[in-house]
């Protein structure tokens, strides 16, 4: 009987795929130690969204956590972290000089291994960090990044059994050093057939003695069936979770996939006591989490949208953050004609997040109206070549919106020519700060930009959601407003942000109508409507063109503002859109504050 190697995902892909990446460190270092005890020896800690989210959400630093995690486990656990091929743990490239310094500091923090992907499988992305990976006395997990593609679209030759073999051969050809290799399927819709043959051909290429682990996700409900197909056709190891944390938008439970296994030639070979004790103490350790529906959900669109469980529940936090939640199945449907037009880059980090952006800008700006950043760089060839060319047309749209020309270029190169980019860039940016000069501030200022800065100077946000703070709000005042409604085809909670007679008030709206005002009772504010200029020009209003948050307002009452000025800046699944004026004028309004959280079509500042 074989025994199959597992890898617990529930501290770093659970996190990301249930909670959107957001969990305190000491809420569940309890349960890693109980999964210790109960036998597990391989987890997943770090890397991926559990890098940024730290910083952007969770008032701590990546680092930290990865030492609580070794300290917590001993020296002998296999501690995994993810990486993001050139992007390493951030959504933009980096220059060599950061990807090397990515893997020196993880070694440095307590990691054994570090999982290398990149999600266009261009193989020149994952040459130079796994050298770096490798140099640093890390093991290195290579990748081949798998997803099932929509009915109805066909590549002809991406994302088939070939493609994927073909992709292995390119690994093994440019001689990359690797430990062991990885079939990651983000989003779960590759089927069975494919994960079978793919698997079944790689085995034969690759040495007896490479460990070959595959990754999917409950999804789309085809995990255990891909797993089963793995198994079968050679894989080794396996990734899975534990409650409360499995299934749905994650791994397979580590107690169902025991007890599948039952009656075959195959065996987790765990003790089903100790695992459930460990699943026991993790539930108490996560109760007071909110946890989205969503979260828990089969659903068969992924099939149609391949959007990965890792992302799908970030991007629904951002929704709620931002009073559009409703906007969700318009969003996910959209993906689909935004992968293929894309060139089927693989729905993972960061591409899925750049199809994201795209869809949701197609849903709330109009159809390819407005080319996201993201997206159009990843058409143009500044994140590596996409397995397919791209529709020729985006190419040209974003190429004129972005003011970029194509490019094949190599990405290291197009990063170490970016004077923007590197540790020179990211000292510079602590030193202006006024912060001390580390390696690993270093990291964060290269990787989480602004708020990475925000957050070293003391600026920390706490973008958590529990359980105790999803109650609906009463009529009473509130010191706060509470956030958006938890479920996810209801009409969700709005706030805003009100001025009047130069006074701010903070508006929520709960379902049902229940509505609380700090610091005052007043009435609320209602959505603005865009305004037409009054004949002579007497006032231009500029409105949101999506929902979203204030991050920056860059003018004051009474200053002048020329066409083109940026007036604010807003955030909304990511990405900043700067809002600029039209026309020339004297700032008469605003309407708005940093940090607040606007509807479309939302009258931000008036021009007189």
């Amino acid at each position: 009987m074989k025994k199959i190697k597992f890898m617990d995902t529930s501290f770093r892909d659970g996190f990301q795929s249930c909670y959107g990446a957001r969990v305190k460190t000491k809420d569940f270092i309890p349960a890693l130690k109980a999964a210790v005890e109960a036998g597990t020896t391989h987890f997943e800690i770090g890397g991926g969204a559990r890098f940024q989210s730290l910083y952007f959400y969770c008032q701590e630093d990546a680092f930290d956590m990865m030492d609580a995690c070794r300290e917590a486990v001993g020296p002998d656990i296999n501690l995994q972290t993810l990486a993001r091929g050139a992007n390493v743990v951030g959504l933009i490239s980096q220059s060599r000089d950061i990807i090397d310094l990515h893997a020196k500091m993880f070694k440095k923090h307590g990691v054994t291994t570090v999982r290398n992907f990149d999600a266009l499988n261009d193989v020149r992305n994952l040459a130079y960090s796994g050298s770096c990976i490798h140099k640093h006395g890390l093991k290195h997990q290579v990748v081949v990044s798998l997803m099932g593609l929509p009915p109805g679209l066909d590549s002809e030759y991406a994302h088939t059994p070939e493609f994927y073999i073909d992709c292995l051969k390119k690994i093994m050809d440019e001689k990359i050093p690797y430990d062991s290799i990885c079939f990651k399927d983000a989003s779960g819709t590759a089927t069975p057939k494919v994960i079978f043959e793919t698997i079944k051909q790689a085995r034969k290429l690759l040495p007896e003695s490479m460990e070959i682990e595959v990754h999917s996700h409950s999804t789309a409900g085809m995990a255990v069936s891909c797993y089963m197909a793995a198994i079968e056709a050679g894989a080794d190891t396996i990734d899975l979770s534990m409650a409360p944390v499995s299934g749905g938008t994650c791994q397979p439970d580590i107690l169902t996939m025991w007890h599948r296994l039952k009656g075959t030639d195959y065996t987790l070979d765990i003790d089903y006591e100790k695992i459930l004790k460990a699943e026991e103490v993790f539930e108490d350790c996560m109760a007071k989490y909110f946890k989205p529906p969503e979260a828990e959900k089969v659903s068969p669109l992924i099939t149609l949208s391949p959007m990965p469980g890792g992302a799908l529940t970030a991007n629904t936090q951002m929704m709620r953050d931002n009073n559009c939640l409703n906007l969700y199945p318009q969003v996910i449907k959209e993906m689909q004609e935004v992968v293929e037009r894309g060139g089927f880059g693989t729905s993972v980090t960061p591409v899925s997040q750049f199809y994201f952006q795209q869809a949701f800008a197609n849903v709330t700006q109009g159809k390819w109206e407005k080319i996201t950043e993201g997206y159009g760089k990843m058409v143009l060839g500044y994140f590596g070549h996409t397995p397919s060319e791209p529709d020729p047309e985006i190419v040209s749209l974003a190429s004129a919106q972005l003011k970029l020309e194509p490019t094949k270029a190599d990405v290291h190169d197009i990063n170490d020519d970016n004077p923007d980019l590197g540790i020179p860039a990211a000292s510079e940016k602590l030193s202006e700060a006024g912060l001390e000069i580390t390696d690993e501030n270093i990291m964060i200022a290269a990787t989480c930009g602004d708020k990475g800065i925000e957050f070293l100077k003391g600026n920390k946000t706490l973008g958590i959601r529990y359980i105790e703070d999803e109650k609906p709000a009463t009529t009473a005042p509130a010191a706060s407003p509470a956030p958006a409604a938890p479920v996810a085809d209801s009409k969700p909670a709005a706030s805003y942000s009100v001025t009047v007679n130069g006074k701010a008030y903070d508006v929520h709206v709960a379902p049902g109508g229940a509505t609380s005002v700090a610091p005052a009772a007043a009435p609320a504010a209602p959505v603005a409507t865009p305004a037409t200029a009054p004949a002579g020009g007497a006032s231009v209003n500029i409105i949101a063109p999506m929902p979203g948050t204030v991050v920056k307002v860059l003018v004051e009452v009474g200053d002048s503002v020329a066409v083109g000025d940026t007036v604010l800046v807003l955030e909304a699944m990511k990405m900043e859109t700067e809002l600029k004026a039209q026309d020339a004028g004297t700032v008469t309004a605003v309407n708005i504050q940093k940090g607040a959280t606007v509807a479309s079509e939302e009258v931000l500042v008036t021009l007189g």
